[in-house]
Formats: C-alpha cells, sequence, structure tokens
C-alpha cells in the first residue's frame, strides 16, 4: 500500500495550482502570478516550492542557476487525496455527510445543483 501524501496548507495548494497551470516553472514564474492578487517575497515562494519537493508534489530539474519544478503528482490524486483526508477528519469517515453539507450550503447556485443531481442521477445507472 503507498503511503498517503502529507496534506496540503492553504499556500501550498495555491502554488501548486499555478504550477499545474504553467506544466513547469520558475520560482520568479510561480511568483509573479502571485503578485497578480497579493504581495509575497520570493524567499517565501522558493521555500514552499521546495517543501512540496520535499513532500513529492512537485519534482526539479537545475537549468543554469534556476531550478525549473513540475508537477509529480496529478491534480485529480492530490484532489482525490485531499477530499478522502476531509472526509475522514470533519466528516467522521462519512462521504454522505460531506455531501450533504455541499448541497445543503446556500452558496450553491440552481444550476449546480442540477449538475449535482445529474451526476448522482448517472451514477444509478
Amino acid at each position: 500500500m503507498r503511503k498517503p501524501l502529507n496534506p496540503l496548507g492553504e499556500t501550498e495548494m495555491e502554488i501548486l495550482n499555478h504550477v499545474w497551470e504553467l506544466g513547469e516553472a520558475s520560482v520568479s514564474e510561480v511568483r509573479e502570478r502571485i503578485l497578480d492578487y497579493r504581495e509575497t517575497a520570493y524567499t517565501t515562494v522558493m521555500t514552499i516550492m521546495k517543501n512540496l519537493a520535499d513532500k513529492k508534489y512537485l519534482k526539479y530539474r537545475k537549468e543554469g542557476l534556476s531550478y525549473i519544478y513540475s508537477a509529480a503528482v496529478k491534480p485529480e490524486d492530490v484532489k482525490s487525496g485531499l477530499v478522502d483526508h476531509l472526509v475522514n477528519k470533519v466528516f467522521n469517515g462519512s462521504p454522505k455527510n460531506l455531501v450533504q453539507t455541499l448541497v445543503q450550503s446556500e452558496n450553491l447556485s440552481e444550476e449546480e445543483r442540477r449538475e449535482i443531481i445529474k451526476m448522482v442521477d448517472k451514477l444509478e445507472e
């Protein structure tokens, strides 16, 4: 059995999403994207990207003086693992309780509710 990946913090997930979108990226490239909506230090981004590599979410290669990072794990694998972690830690291992909380959310639009119903109907087929 494969050891589960360490859970991710909010900023780690943010950076990982940028790397997934870019395919591969330097620290500078990721920082530039973050600077579009908030200030952050180069060293902060660098440290988090190194931590993500240590946790096996990112891999890297040296290119000149820079390190170029890319995903070591597929987005769907990370998301699935995080949802499993959430279900176990927050919903006592009950996916039903998670879904119930989601569909009862007041933030859910009518269109999103219809799409969820379609997904459930397809599961029953």
